[in-house]
């Protein structure tokens, strides 16, 4: 199940052509989405303290001010954030059997602005971590490539993202450098981060053909990136990363090997990943208006064509390294290594509908497909569209309605290898092909510091196709869940 190793929407998730992060807030979605998880900064000061309007408009976090902390901290740069996401889910059919468990994330954060701390004018300080709890349904329930929750991991305690930031030539550059998790700035998708299934966040071909599903949460690594704006409309972002945060071999690269437990395995010893993506923002609001929504003829969109490349040694999916089949008798077990493996992928955001341009109801759409060479990859395409309401009721201007699928086609040369299997043994080996999936969800915002999100997914085909290990005559049926998750920003 490598898909489980890169999450992707934990609450905060992944962002999209942005300016330069804010303190305590990573480049993502917010509590609730699909991507990585991202602390939220504190309230600015004369926010309601924690004692008093606890539900008002103005009130961003569960523990406002905290009796002027907040305020306090601000004045020096220091930002603080703390999140807290949990949910239940239930398999109601197919899969591999029926039942229900519960898991949940809690995100701690701070973040120093450099001018306000010491007068060191364009920088930011970042470091954050994670206590992950609970049971991991996807591998109990599901069996399924796509696993259902951005926020499913290994339970530890573990720092996540420690990095500076330094803005450049008046806002149009900036480099960061340090331990960096790629799904909150590149892949991103605004309309994919309201959904809860992980691969709605860090898509399902990095996760499985990467190692440990690459430097994304849970896991981050070592690197650089720099993101440069030569227009209003076109943002450049570019990287090179430690490739495989736990830094052991392909197949026995576990969340929580050795030091990347806890977070603190700083190696620089395997393979390298380049990576790269142009975006391209239409109808945006123009600088000095972020708050001027566009006009209904003028509806806003996001367009990203990005590529990675990694150094590392790669197994085949079907041959040894003697040329014969891994499912052949005779076979030496180990796989044919490929140097070096690649994606490419594009992402479209575009608003296609808004009756009043002053008014926060919209429609928009998103789609996100991805490509990887057949012979070294379990999945060799991927992709996730859907479309999304916002405001989809009356006086519930901050809920949103959204219905997303899934698409994780695995390789030819992996179901050839399935085919090997069934001629050597003679015994009944599905043929692994696409798994799909259909996700119906509604973020009810019943507060700015609280989330209530209700969720349905079905799969088709979960694991592409695979035998049910508790009946491994048949394949695993088709599954149906409900769930919930709640989000609540302290």
């Amino acid at each position: 199940m490598r898909a489980l190793l890169c999450l992707g929407s934990a609450m905060p998730g992944r962002l999209h052509a942005q300016a330069p992060d804010a303190p305590a807030e990573q480049q993502g979605p917010v509590p609730g989405q699909t991507g990585a998880p991202a602390v939220p900064t504190g309230p600015s000061p004369g926010e309601p303290g924690f004692a008093t309007q606890l539900f008002a408009s103005s009130r961003s976090n569960l523990l406002g001010d905290i009796y002027g902390l907040r305020s306090f901290l601000g004045n020096y740069g220091i930002s603080l954030g703390l999140t807290n996401s949990i949910e239940l889910f239930g398999n109601v059919s197919g899969g591999i059997r029926r039942g229900a468990s519960g898991n949940g994330l809690t995100q701690f954060g701070l973040g120093i602005d450099t001018q306000q701390a010491f007068g060191w004018e364009g920088g930011t300080f970042n470091v954050s971590g994670f206590w992950i709890y609970g049971g991991n349904f996807s591998s109990r329930f599901l069996g399924t490539l796509q696993t259902n929750s951005g926020i499913l991991a290994s339970p530890t305690v573990r720092l996540w993202e420690i990095w500076y930031q330094q803005v450049l030539a008046d806002g149009r550059l900036d480099l960061k450098i340090g331990q960096q998790s790629l799904d909150q700035e590149f892949m991103t998708s605004q309309g994919s981060s309201l959904f809860i299934n992980t691969m709605m966040g860090w898509p399902l071909v990095p996760s499985d053909d990467l190692y440990a599903g690459g430097p994304a949460y849970p896991l981050s690594s070592l690197g650089l990136r720099l993101r440069a704006q030569p227009t209003g409309s076109i943002t450049a972002l570019a990287g090179v990363f430690q490739d495989n945060p736990p830094g052991g071999p392909f197949y026995e690269d576990g969340q929580r090997r050795g030091a990347s437990r806890a977070g603190i395995n700083f190696n620089l010893r395997t393979g390298a990943l380049f990576i790269a993506e142009v975006q391209y923002a239409l109808n945006q609001p123009s600088e000095g208006l972020l708050e001027s929504a566009p006009t209904a003829r003028s509806l806003p969109g996001t367009y990203k064509l990005g590529a990675w490349f990694d150094t590392a040694n790669f197994p085949d999916q079907r041959f040894d390294d003697t040329g014969l089949s891994l499912a052949d008798p005779n076979s030496t077990g180990n796989p044919r290594l490929h140097r070096h493996n690649f994606s490419v992928y594009a992402v479209a955001d575009q608003t296609i509908w808004r009756p009043d341009g002053d008014g926060p109801q919209a429609v928009s759409v998103f789609a996100r497909p991805m490509f990887a060479p057949t012979d070294q990859n379990l999945i060799d395409f991927s992709i996730n569209a859907g479309v999304t309401l916002k405001a989809p009721l009356p006086d519930r201007d901050n809920d949103t309605f959204g219905i997303g699928f899934g698409v994780g086609n695995v390789s030819r040369r992996a179901s050839d290898r399935d085919r090997d299997t069934a001629f050597f043994t003679g015994a009944y080996t599905p043929v692994r092909g696409a798994e799909t999936f259909v996700e119906i969800t509604y973020q009810y915002q019943i507060a700015p510091w609280w989330q209530v999100q209700p969720d349905f997914q079905y799969f088709w085909m979960p694991g592409g196709g695979v035998a049910n290990t508790a009946d491994p005559s048949r394949r695993i049926g088709n599954a149906a869940i409900f769930g919930v998750r709640t989000n609540v920003t302290f």
